[in-house]
């Protein structure tokens, strides 16, 4: 691939504003002078006084998208640079990843042309050598099983068998089960020798599968013996979790046998601690192609997850086909230097889009149910809608100013409006499309971060709020969704939503499913309310937090650092009374996607993060320990 043309360098001081300041060096490194042009770039640390930049001239911000001017006349010239500084930011800059992550050029002629980004420095600070997140660790058994079993007591064998193959009898089903199995085992590690065959071997051990109904449908038991090998389930969950455990023992100790071993003889009796075990992935921001998320629902069922949580809309675009409103899929997902939505964060000088069709989302939900995953999906309302109302222009009140409010994210009224009807006949289409889809009990509808002040300039919420007798913006947002409730109640669905859902009165706590992620005490305060309860805090289970303090750590910071002991050690239930516990579903991952840019940085930030909440989510608090996790979780699949 060739190099682009121009790179910009850039560093963040702690002088010359409130929040410091940005130093950005432009080189121009092709073999003509360039003149006439503005520089875009993109960035979640926001420029919000314009007037705080030297040898530059503020042009435009939406969002994370910043054009700056070089002063008049100015000519880059070859081998040249040129230095600009930008002070009005809205926060500090704390990591690398908190300046540019993509840019372009803008030429006299209307042309654009690439411009490639370097990490940002940090003025007068030495680099630290990379943080231990992960120690060595120590076995106590010499298991690979991760997540770790409620119970175990087996004894170590010396050697492994070469497969474990189904005793003769085998029915239909229990052949299909191992051969589910066997081809996630293939999936995941390509060049592993799988660990079931289902023709008999005189190095294998057999396997007998027997149903067992005073197990919970979830659970399983193994038991070993020198000659073979016994399954007992629940149900056909159950029959999955205790085969993917055996080929976990097999695989452990074949790639690592002077750490692992196979069992000879004991048992494990297995059952999940929570009911909810899932991971949340954003594909708004950046866009995953089906064969990543089909990788990843295989990687959850490996690690006995079982919810996929697929956010599939927001601000940056509107990812999921409804074939009512092919817009939202055309206008609403295209970003580029020349419109209607311009670049966001990794967007370049070439236009981007990305979709899943009606037949992708079939295909994937096909996928994860074979592998007992429910696929919860998300449309984020009434804010995060930024793409939608530029792709639907109608779901706007034109007679409020576009400058009205500014979202959490810096767009400008981003938020469906609940005073104009067609809000509400937009969402029946979407809904009747979507319950054709995907037949999870819940359809997860956002309620998060509408800025207060929403609507309030706007005539026609303005009457609504007369009418009804509401007040505030947070009122408006109860109206909406009590509205957006009772759409889903009418088809059979449930409603799901992140915490705020309950501002403003909220809606009916029966039949609605909240998602705790601002604080771990807004659970419990969201379960005194009568709500279901998923906890997901920033502060322990989002998987985009930086995982050390040093400058160079990717992510996010807003809600602190998480390292990976951090994440492991965290307990949901926390301080949560005990008549309160049964309020208690379970607990989520969840991916946002801002920073990831690459597979490098998923791989880095989600990992081994992800195995920790699955083992939080599966295996009981007194049987957690993390120098166990950190000594098994590298045998762990990656995307």
């Amino acid at each position: 691939m060739q190099s682009a043309p121009y790179r910009l360098e850039s560093a963040w001081q702690p002088d010359g504003g409130p929040h410091g300041r940005f130093t950005f060096s432009l080189f121009n490194l092709c073999d003509r002078p360039v003149e006439n042009f503005t520089i875009v770039y993109t960035s979640l640390t926001r420029v919000i006084d314009q007037k705080a930049c030297e040898n530059a001239t503020f042009v435009k911000r939406d969002a994370n998208y910043h054009e700056f001017a070089p002063p008049a006349g100015f000519v880059l010239a070859p081998g040249a640079s040129w230095a600009f500084s930008v002070s009005g930011l809205h926060r500090k800059a704390v990591h690398c990843t908190d300046g540019a992550k993509s840019a372009y050029l803008t030429l006299g002629d209307g042309s654009h042309a690439a411009v490639a980004v370097s990490d940002l420095l940090l003025e007068g600070r030495v680099s630290e050598p990379p943080p231990v997140l992960l120690p060595e660790g120590k076995l106590d058994l010499p298991f690979a099983l991760q997540p770790w079993p409620r119970r175990i007591d087996a004894e170590a064998g010396e050697g492994f068998p070469v497969c474990l193959y189904p005793a003769a009898g085998a029915s239909l089903e229990d052949l299909r089960a191992v051969d589910t199995v066997l081809a996630l085992f293939r999936r995941l590690f390509e060049a592993d020798h799988v660990p079931f065959s289902l023709t008999p071997n005189s190095q294998g051990r057999a396997l007998h599968l027997e149903p067992d109904a005073a197990l919970a449908p979830e659970g399983y038991e193994l038991s070993f013996s020198a000659n073979d090998v016994s399954l007992r389930f629940g149900g056909t969950a159950g029959r999955q979790y205790g085969l993917t455990s055996l080929a976990q023992l097999l695989n452990g100790a074949r790639r690592e046998p002077a750490k692992f071993r196979f069992p000879i003889r004991g048992t494990v009796s297995d059952a999940p601690r929570y009911s909810w075990r899932g991971c949340h992935l954003d594909v708004s921001r950046q866009f995953y192609p089906l064969s990543d998320l089909s990788r990843l629902i295989d990687i959850l069922a490996w690690l006995k997850l079982n919810i996929f949580h697929w956010h599939l809309t927001d601000d940056e675009a509107w990812r999921l086909e409804i074939k009512a409103y092919p817009q939202l899929t055309t206008v609403g997902v295209r970003r580029g230097p020349d419109g209607p939505l311009l670049p966001q964060l990794g967007n370049g000088a070439e236009p981007v889009g990305g979709f899943y069709s009606q037949d992708d989302v079939r295909r994937l939900v096909g996928h994860a149910s074979a592998l007992h995953i429910e696929i919860v999906p998300e449309i984020d309302i009434p804010g995060h809608n930024a793409a939608t109302l530029v792709a639907l222009r109608d779901l706007s009140d034109g007679q409020e100013a576009p400058e009205s409010y500014h979202s959490v994210q810096g767009y400008a009224n981003n938020a469906l409006n609940p005073a104009v009807p067609f809000s509400y006949e937009f969402l029946e289409k979407v809904f009747d499309e979507m319950v054709e889809l995907f037949p999870s009990a819940y359809i997860h509808v956002g309620g998060d971060e509408v800025p207060d002040g929403a609507w309030l300039a706007s005539p026609l919420a303005r009457t609504l709020m007369e009418r009804e007798g509401i007040s505030g913006t947070f009122g408006l947002q109860s109206y909406f969704l009590k509205q957006v409730k009772d759409m889903l109640s009418r088809r059979d669905r449930k409603l799901a939503g992140w915490n705020e859902v309950a501002h403003g009165g909220g809606v009916e706590a029966q039949g609605t499913l909240l998602m705790a992620w601002q604080t771990p005490e807004v659970g419990i305060e969201l379960a005194r309310e009568g709500y279901e309860v998923v906890m997901t805090p920033g502060q322990a289970y989002y998987l985009d937090m930086v995982q050390a303090e040093e400058w160079q750590e990717p992510g996010a910071s807003w809600a602190g650092t998480v390292p990976p002991a951090h994440t492991y050690d965290y307990e949901a239930e926390g301080d949560f009374p005990e008549e309160l516990k049964h309020r208690l579903k379970g607990v989520q991952a969840c991916i946002w996607s801002e920073h990831f840019l690459s597979r490098g940085y998923f791989n880095r930030l989600v990992f081994p993060r992800l195995p920790a909440i699955a083992e939080a989510a599966w295996t009981p608090k007194s049987e957690k320990n993390w120098p166990r996790f950190a000594a098994i979780v590298g045998l762990s699949p990656k995307l």
